[in-house]
């Protein structure tokens, strides 16, 4: 084999090496991904089921009348405050992801 030949050989086998190298690096950055979305969407679930919360808090402050109001009112703001932390966090946590 002559200077030519090894010389390229050598740069295939480096390409060859490096070609691996990436397609390792793709496998991991889609399951990073894969798992970005799981935690995402974790986030997302908690984010609705906070909504429905206080969506349900909300009807009821509607609902009620009288003395009535300023408890529900006090039980509605506690929903309220867990509610803008969870969005807070999840946006901070899609920033974080994404």
């Amino acid at each position: 084999m002559n200077d030519k030949e090894l010389y390229q050989q050598k740069k295939q086998t480096q390409l060859n090496e490096w070609k691996s190298g990436m397609i390792q690096l793709r496998t991991q950055a889609l399951a990073a991904r894969a798992h970005s979305q799981v935690e995402l969407n974790k986030h997302v679930k908690l984010l609705e089921g906070k909504l429905e919360e206080g969506k349900i808090k909300l009807a009821e402050l509607h609902k009620t009348t009288g003395s009535g109001f300023e408890t529900a009112k006090k039980g509605f703001e506690i929903t309220w405050d867990s509610i803008i932390a969870t969005v807070d966090d999840t946006t901070a946590k899609f920033k974080a992801i994404a």
